[in-house]
């Protein structure tokens, strides 16, 4: 569906409220139908993910069909418990309605028919017989036989399907039994084990939080069998790949900062003064989440990246220029108080050019807000809190 600028909405004022309404439409017009709501990207994306068009999907591994279908419904019904899950499904491995023929060889022998001349006549009904090939120029084609459809129309019409013995016709359900039953719509398989999918989306939470109480429901409520075992998959996998990697990168990133900043000043001190200014932003920014109501993030980690590089430039700027008055003979005390006020200028210019870039992107509503909205916020809060401490910490810390 292509939706109209949201100014336009008359029904929903937020894409959750949207999507409540046509939920609760649409399972009113197609009463028994199950439906799923993302976006082309993002459903592209979880596709080639874990082969699933949902924020999480849990894949379970096992060998009976029977047995995957009762577990993924145990599955679905613990997370449905779960809060902030949505659109919940299991996927849909059995129902298909087929017809299965039973032939008796016992009948079939009193009439010296052999079972072949039986199945051909059956392949003849839905698939065809291939009874012999036709030439045009180079190209050819297959001769295919194939009853009309209103031999299988239902049971009872497949039941009286005349078989040839001999110059007689015999019905099918002389020699065979006839039966309309249910059998696998698919079989699924990944690394050479079959699996089935259960599918839900995340609404009104972030999703780390969610994965670890859907972690601990499951638990709980789904007992696996010898040879049966889950694997979570979706955003949430492409969650713990990133989180790995910033719990690499990050160390690395400051280890690199703390060098250079010993090699600017050739003392430690310096270097590690400067470095409060990290807890100093950091506060600011975790408030700013809080009172926005923002889970921590992906993109909130990178917003706090970028708001350490900005928040150790006021550092330097302010601890270099007041070693500077030291080297000019200045004492400790005064070099600390005149270094701060001659530095609030450049310190706040730093601080509210990066601010107000990252506003826009604050106040986002539209297309990558979700990405951007985290980002801006921690930057703006974390610079609010880190320059107003800087000018004020910094200098009594140094004294």
């Amino acid at each position: 569906m292509i939706l109209k600028p949201r100014s336009e909405w008359t029904t929903a004022e937020t894409k959750e409220g949207l999507i409540a309404k046509m939920d609760e439409a649409l399972k009113r017009e197609v009463p028994g139908s199950g439906f799923s709501y993302t976006q082309p990207i993002e459903m592209r994306f979880n596709e080639l993910i874990a082969g699933a068009r949902s924020d999480i999907a849990v894949s379970i591994y096992g060998q009976d069909l029977g047995t995957l279908r009762r577990l993924g419904d145990q599955v679905a019904q613990a997370l449905r418990q779960v809060p902030g899950a949505a659109d919940v499904q299991v996927e849909q491995t059995a129902g298909l309605p087929m017809y299965r023929v039973r032939i008796d060889r016992n009948r079939l022998a009193r009439y010296g028919m052999s079972a072949g001349d039986v199945l051909d006549t059956i392949e003849a009904t839905r698939v065809g017989k291939v009874v012999g090939t036709i030439f045009e120029g180079e190209r050819r084609f297959d001769l295919v036989v194939r009853l009309p459809d209103s031999v299988t129309q239902s049971e009872a019409a497949l039941a009286n399907l005349s078989l040839a013995d001999h110059g007689r016709l015999i019905p099918l359900s002389q020699v065979a039994d006839v039966e309309v039953s249910t059998g696998p719509a698919q079989v699924s398989r990944k690394d050479v084990r079959r699996r089935l999918i259960v599918q839900n989306n995340v609404r009104g939470r972030d999703l780390g939080s969610f994965v670890e109480d859907a972690q601990q429901r499951v638990a709980q409520s789904v007992s696996l069998p010898t040879g049966y075992f889950l694997e979570w998959g979706g955003q949430f996998e492409q969650l713990q790949e990133a989180r790995r990697r910033l719990a690499f990168v990050v160390p690395i990133t400051f280890l690199i900062i703390f060098l250079m900043l010993y090699t600017t000043f050739g003392a430690v001190r310096p270097a590690l003064l400067i470095f409060l200014n990290v807890p100093l932003a950091i506060t600011g920014g975790v408030f700013a989440l809080a009172i926005r109501g923002l889970p921590f993030s992906i993109s909130a980690a990178v917003g706090f990246i970028a708001l350490f590089g900005i928040a150790m430039l006021n550092g330097v700027v302010l601890v270099t220029y007041i070693r500077q008055l030291r080297e000019r003979g200045l004492p400790v005390e005064e070099a600390a108080r005149e270094g701060a006020k001659i530095r609030l200028r450049p310190v706040l210019m730093t601080a509210m050019v990066a601010s107000f870039g990252f506003i826009p992107m604050a106040l986002n509503t539209g297309l990558g807000a979700e990405v951007q909205r985290p980002l801006a916020t921690v930057v703006i809060g974390g610079l609010i809190t880190s320059t107003l401490l800087t000018l004020l910490v910094l200098p009594s810390i140094y004294h």
